[in-house]
């Protein structure tokens, strides 16, 4: 299982190079704004099936440390669930690309956005569930950095919302309140630092107290 959790691990640094090379490719030639573009943005260029393969690894990576968290007793059903909800998220939003509102709206556009939802909403609650850092003998380190980054997606989950809320109120579209794309990185950036803490504490040696 520790094997496990190091592929895992492997696999969701290949996905992360992956989509950070994507970004930086796109923002040097000018073909996407990280300050105001999504992610997921990535997905509808000539490239598109880099972007579905960079986000499924991410998915197969993080599946990966859920099963060795599972085995290993490290994990809950709860946890487990909520993991492996953060992975089946990424998957819809890797095989569904997002709204191109050149076009207009559109069934896949809006199948993907559930699975953006359920990936970023369920992440967090994984992280905070399955890491409680007390639970943890000899891997109290990894495991209070998952508990934060858990935390962290959690606040910026909630700061979403409530700037979405107040911008509803002032008549603005939830687009309009915030540098949307670079808000999605910060959040996205939180949450793969959770995924790779909890694989952290996968692969370290110790007894899990109960």
């Amino acid at each position: 299982m520790r094997q496990a959790a190091g592929w895992g691990l492997g696999a969701v640094g290949a996905g992360v190079v992956v989509i950070a090379g994507l970004d930086v490719v796109g923002a040097g030639l000018g073909e996407i704004n990280p300050l105001r573009r999504t992610i997921s943005e990535h997905g509808l260029g000539a490239y598109g099936w880099v972007f579905g393969l960079g986000v499924a690894l991410l998915a197969a990576g993080s599946a990966a440390i859920g099963v060795a968290l599972a085995r290993t007793r490290l994990a809950g059903v709860f946890g487990t669930l909520a993991l492996m909800a953060w992975s089946a998220g990424l998957l819809v939003t890797a095989w569904f690309p997002k709204h191109d509102w050149s076009v207009g709206p559109s069934l896949s556009g809006s199948i993907h956005r559930v699975g953006s939802l359920v990936a970023f909403l369920s992440l967090p609650v994984a992280a905070l569930v399955i890491a409680r850092p007390w639970r943890h003998t000899g891997r109290r380190g990894p495991a209070l950095a998952a508990f934060g980054f858990g935390l962290g997606s959690a606040l910026w989950v909630a700061g979403i919302v409530a700037v979405v809320l107040v911008g509803a109120r002032g008549g603005l579209a939830w687009w309009q309140v915030m540098p949307l794309g670079l808000v999605e990185r910060g959040l996205a950036v939180t949450e793969v630092a959770a995924v790779v803490a909890l694989g952290a504490c996968a692969l370290a040696k110790g007894p899990v107290e109960r």
